[in-house]
């Protein structure tokens, strides 16, 4: 008997670019479309389809109920997969049915859809009660807090769209694990803003700001986190191409901590997007060690593709002190050899040059006048910003301890 075929197109941009095929016992295989491999002028999916030598790796080994590493990380992960999956009545572990019918606005350039032009996996719309299958299918940018697509109001405020497609806002709710994540975000962005660091347009919104959040979502504090999406354009909403450093490795989001480190993510960055955007990553990371920020895992890391073909850093995203809320004591990925805060000397930043290929000067330099900055904006703009003591404190006494943040005789 023939297998049973399930076919989504990939769209990169308004271009379908291959498909995505189930087969029997929920395979799943990727194929690039032939006019797009002989296109030399083609548009860049992902580095992890590059090869050493700079042409496209057109062979995509078969998954089984996974999609490929590439796909996978384009969806949510944890409870905002829970969610979104029962709220469109699919089996948040089989992510072929699961793209489908978030493949609308998922990150980046990339659209999902149907070969045949279904809204929903075969026989799904059936087994749906009337009220779950007219539900809203929310936004699915990959991660683990609850957040959402939103359009910015005329008369202010935001809105959520009815199917969650289409906003150029993200609203990340408040969390139900810890308390004050909102502020600590809008703080530590501010900051980071303060020092150079290029952020995206940000906000605190009060919940009352914000229309169209789901039912039956615990109103634990008062505030959301708005941040504006770098991978849509202002002007008119359109898409431009990202992805994270998970999918440039072609790791599953399972692995995002433990299988990179942060040299290998140094390394990428200087030799495709050059000397500015390694400058810059040297900046962040300098800059969330001092705020001890243990979760700069390989997906809180993304390049962009403005241009469609060339990869720049993107600007930066989820930076908090996650010292109040994580116990240990050391960052998301090695740097240099180590993960403690409490070893994080210069020295570990010259080992990090050597095995990324990095000029050590050029590491030097940036990781410096970073803290100087770093101490400078902290005097000044602490006691402004929405802290409350619990996430202060801690900082205070990270900073009196991290080697780094010590001022040399």
């Amino acid at each position: 008997m023939a297998p049973s075929l399930n076919i989504l197109e990939v769209l990169l941009g308004d271009r379908v670019i291959g498909t995505l095929t189930r087969l029997d016992a929920d395979q799943v295989l990727f194929a690039f479309n032939q006019d797009f491999i002989d296109d030399q002028a083609r548009p860049t999916l992902s580095l992890s389809f590059k090869s050493a030598a700079g042409s496209l790796i057109t062979q995509s080994r078969q998954t089984q109920t996974k999609l490929p590493p590439f796909f996978s990380n384009l969806l949510p992960e944890g409870a905002l997969r829970e969610y979104l999956a029962k709220r469109a009545g699919v089996n948040p572990e089989r992510e072929f049915f699961l793209i489908w019918v978030l493949g609308q606005d998922l990150p980046g350039a990339l659209v999902v859809r149907p070969a045949d032009g279904q809204t929903l996996p075969p026989g799904l719309e059936d087994e749906l009660a009337p009220r779950q299958s007219n539900a809203p299918l929310r936004f699915s940018l990959a991660g683990v807090q609850l957040k959402f697509s939103a359009l910015e109001r005329a008369a202010g405020g935001l809105t959520i769209p009815a199917r969650g497609v289409g906003g150029e806002w993200i609203v990340k709710l408040p969390s139900l694990a810890h308390a004050h994540v909102v502020e600590n975000e809008f703080a530590m962005m501010s900051l980071a803003s303060a020092v150079g660091i290029e952020v995206p347009e940000f906000r605190m919104a009060s919940l009352d700001e914000v229309e169209g959040l789901p039912e039956g979502l615990p109103a634990t504090q008062p505030n959301a986190f708005a941040i504006r999406r770098f991978d849509r354009t202002h002007e008119d909403g359109g898409k431009i191409h990202m992805e994270d450093f998970a999918q440039v490795f072609g790791l599953y989001p399972a692995r995002k901590y433990g299988a990179l480190s942060y040299a290998n993510i140094a390394k990428v960055i200087w030799t495709e997007a050059g000397e500015d955007d390694a400058r810059e990553f040297v900046r962040r990371l300098v800059f969330n060690a001092l705020i001890g920020n243990g979760d700069m895992h390989a997906k809180n890391w993304s390049l962009i593709y403005r241009d469609g073909r060339s990869p720049r850093l993107s600007p930066a995203y989820d930076f908090l002190s996650t010292l109040s809320y994580i116990e240990g004591d050391g960052l998301g990925l090695k740097l240099g050899r180590v993960k403690a805060f409490s070893k994080l000397t210069w020295d570990e930043f010259d080992y990090l040059a050597a095995k990324a290929g990095l000029p050590q000067r050029l590491v030097a330099t940036t990781g410096l006048e970073t803290v100087e900055r770093f101490r400078d904006t902290w005097t000044k703009e602490a006691a402004h910003l929405p802290l409350p003591d619990a996430i202060r404190a801690p900082i205070e006494a990270h900073l009196s301890s991290i080697p780094i943040a010590q001022r040399r005789s």
